[in-house]
């Protein structure tokens, strides 16, 4: 089964140091040794997204998130775990890596 482990970022963590980098480093390989990577990547900030709302007749586009908030997606993992626990128990890794809360959740 495949899961999103969301990198949730908050303000007041800022930008990640070279020691968490390198966390982050030793943890992507080790998902990859074992097996469990699927897939990963860092997102820029929020003032850089666009926003597209086609819902109507006509196609809206805004600059930057749609809500103001001190956290935000700020990367990710695509995973492949054989269950829920295994899943927790890689977050709990990454989330140390890199030092940041990071949010489990399974594709349908």
């Amino acid at each position: 089964m495949q899961y999103l482990l969301s990198v949730i970022f908050n303000e007041t963590d800022g930008l990640a140091t070279p020691d968490e980098d390198a966390a982050i480093d030793v943890f992507n390989d080790r998902l990859q040794a074992e097996g469990h990577w699927v897939f990963a990547g860092g997102l820029a900030s929020p003032g850089a997204a666009t926003v597209i709302d086609n819902r109507g007749g006509e196609a809206l586009v805004t600059d930057g998130p749609f809500l103001e908030s001190k956290e935000y997606l700020a990367g990710f993992w695509i995973i492949e775990a054989p269950d829920l626990d295994v899943a927790l128990k890689l977050a709990a890794e990454g989330s140390k890596a890199c030092n940041r809360k990071v949010e489990v959740r399974p594709f349908l």
